[in-house]
Protein backbone atom coordinates (compact mmCIF):
# COMPACT_ATOMS: atom_id res chain seq x y z
CA UNK A 1 0.00 0.00 0.00
CA UNK A 2 2.91 2.38 0.65
CA UNK A 3 5.42 2.63 -2.21
CA UNK A 4 8.70 3.25 -0.40
CA UNK A 5 10.40 4.25 -3.67
CA UNK A 6 8.17 7.31 -4.08
CA UNK A 7 10.21 10.51 -3.69
CA UNK A 8 7.81 12.02 -1.14
CA UNK A 9 8.99 9.49 1.47
CA UNK A 10 12.72 10.26 1.14
CA UNK A 11 12.92 13.07 3.76
CA UNK A 12 12.64 11.90 7.34
CA UNK A 13 10.43 14.84 8.30
CA UNK A 14 7.74 13.76 5.80
CA UNK A 15 7.65 10.23 7.18
CA UNK A 16 7.51 11.49 10.77
CA UNK A 17 4.74 13.93 9.85
CA UNK A 18 2.59 11.14 8.42
CA UNK A 19 3.06 8.91 11.46
CA UNK A 20 2.54 11.82 13.85
CA UNK A 21 -0.66 12.89 12.10
CA UNK A 22 -2.03 9.35 12.44
CA UNK A 23 -1.11 9.30 16.13
CA UNK A 24 -2.75 12.70 16.73
CA UNK A 25 -5.88 11.61 14.87
CA UNK A 26 -6.03 8.43 16.94
CA UNK A 27 -5.82 10.43 20.15
CA UNK A 28 -8.51 12.81 18.92
CA UNK A 29 -10.87 9.96 18.09
CA UNK A 30 -10.47 8.43 21.55
CA UNK A 31 -10.88 11.85 23.18
CA UNK A 32 -14.12 12.44 21.25
CA UNK A 33 -15.48 9.09 22.44
CA UNK A 34 -15.18 7.10 19.23
CA UNK A 35 -13.04 4.11 20.24
CA UNK A 36 -13.84 2.12 17.11
CA UNK A 37 -12.42 4.84 14.86
CA UNK A 38 -9.53 5.27 17.25
CA UNK A 39 -8.60 1.62 16.85
CA UNK A 40 -8.97 1.80 13.07
CA UNK A 41 -6.81 4.91 12.72
CA UNK A 42 -4.37 3.50 15.28
CA UNK A 43 -3.96 0.43 13.08
CA UNK A 44 -3.33 2.61 10.05
CA UNK A 45 -0.79 4.59 12.07
CA UNK A 46 0.95 1.45 13.26
CA UNK A 47 1.16 0.15 9.69
CA UNK A 48 2.51 3.50 8.49
CA UNK A 49 5.09 3.55 11.30
CA UNK A 50 6.23 0.04 10.44
CA UNK A 51 6.56 0.76 6.70
CA UNK A 52 7.93 4.31 6.89
CA UNK A 53 10.21 4.10 9.91
CA UNK A 54 11.32 0.47 10.12
CA UNK A 55 11.04 -1.15 6.71
CA UNK A 56 12.26 2.00 4.92
CA UNK A 57 15.77 1.43 6.28
CA UNK A 58 15.72 -2.38 5.93
CA UNK A 59 15.21 -2.41 2.15
CA UNK A 60 18.11 -2.28 -0.30
CA UNK A 61 18.77 1.18 -1.75
CA UNK A 62 17.21 1.93 -5.12
CA UNK A 63 19.12 3.31 -8.06
CA UNK A 64 21.67 2.37 -10.70
CA UNK A 65 24.38 1.44 -8.18
CA UNK A 66 22.11 -1.05 -6.42
CA UNK A 67 21.07 -2.62 -9.73
CA UNK A 68 24.72 -3.16 -10.61
CA UNK A 69 25.31 -4.77 -7.23
CA UNK A 70 22.37 -7.12 -7.79
CA UNK A 71 23.76 -8.10 -11.20
CA UNK A 72 27.13 -8.94 -9.61
CA UNK A 73 25.48 -11.23 -7.04
CA UNK A 74 23.73 -13.29 -9.72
Amino acid sequence: MIDLDHPIYRPLWARLLIVGACAAWTGFEFWMGAPMWGVIVGGVGAYAAYKLLYEFYRRPPAGPASEAAQDERQ
